[in-house]
């Protein structure tokens, strides 16, 4: 990882994550304290927690959160909403013009499921978010999902499935609503 393939849990690269985990969040719960108007704040941390200064223009509200931050890539203009959470190990790109509501939840890592390997591996795959895409309160986008420019996720949807350039998907499965 970050692709789609198994981490051995208790690996050297296991030990390397949970390190970094544990200083993503010590850097976010210093971020989400941060008064509002603290843009030079904002700023330092956020460039503690994704190894970069963040693009011209890109929102973020907090409270914000990342489990590791170094593979959080956000292009130019987008903007993220309260309580949004990354879980990117595996990488999250996020395309110009996106807007991402409130309490939507990304996830990259997982575990197998079967009982056997689920305490062994994670398991994982990339996000990859167009240009130009809105994704609507509440809704969660599981690890290995592409979604298409110009798409809507409707609020509240899973999407566990690629979703297709210039289409509303809704529902907990995510299914197409409507394409244009």
């Amino acid at each position: 990882m970050p692709g789609d393939r198994l981490m051995r849990i208790h690996s050297p690269e296991f030990q390397a994550m949970a390190e970094r985990v544990l200083r993503a969040t010590e850097l976010t719960s210093r971020l989400n304290l941060l008064p509002f108007e603290d843009a030079a704040g904002k700023a330092a941390l956020f460039e503690q927690i994704l190894g970069r200064p963040l693009p011209e223009r890109v929102t973020i509200y907090p409270p914000f959160y990342t489990d590791h931050g170094l593979h959080l890539d956000l292009a130019e203009r987008v903007f993220i909403n309260q309580g949004c959470t990354f879980v990117d190990y595996a990488g999250i790109h996020i395309g110009e013009r996106t807007m991402i509501g409130p309490k939507v939840t990304f996830i990259t890592v997982g575990h197998p499921v079967d009982p056997g390997e689920r305490r062994q591996y994670l398991t994982g795959g990339p996000i990859d978010v167009a240009e130009n895409v809105w994704i609507g309160a509440g809704a969660m986008i599981l690890p290995g999902v592409s979604i298409g420019r110009d798409a809507v996720v409707a609020a509240g949807a899973i999407v566990a499935d690629d979703v297709p350039a210039g289409s509303l998907v809704a529902g907990p499965k995510a299914t197409v609503i409507r394409r244009w």
